[in-house]
């Protein structure tokens, strides 16, 4: 199983970035789906969720209004487009996906956002 994330980078404050994960190895529309990040000397924590059909998706406040979650089930795909970052928004970014909700089965490897003020 592969969930490789890509997509991120350096961008200014207020700038937009789109991140991918492709997933390999596993039936990927039977998959719930997440974002997670990981902030320099912080705990990981999570951005957003999708279902496994696209039709629900949620957020945490943090990111509510600026991130939208999708998935493209027909290229097993993830995707988090991130509007009006900040510099808070700076973290390594995991995808990450599970069978069951509220659980992690697996992880993608990350893509570091780095957000300038």
């Amino acid at each position: 199983v592969q969930l490789q994330a890509s997509g991120g980078g350096l961008v200014q404050a207020g700038g937009s970035l789109t991140l991918s994960c492709e997933v390999s190895g596993l039936s990927f529309a039977n998959y719930v789906m997440g974002w997670f990040r990981q902030a320099p000397g912080k705990e990981r924590e999570r951005v957003a969720g999708i279902n496994w059909s696209g039709s629900s998706t949620n957020y945490a406040d943090f990111v509510k209004g600026r991130f939208t979650i999708s998935r493209d089930n027909a290229k097993n795909t993830l995707y988090l487009q991130m509007n009006n970052l900040e510099p808070e928004d700076t973290a390594i970014y995991y995808c990450a996906g599970a069978l069951v909700v509220g659980e992690t089965d697996y992880w993608g490897k990350g893509t570091l956002v780095t957000v300038s003020s």
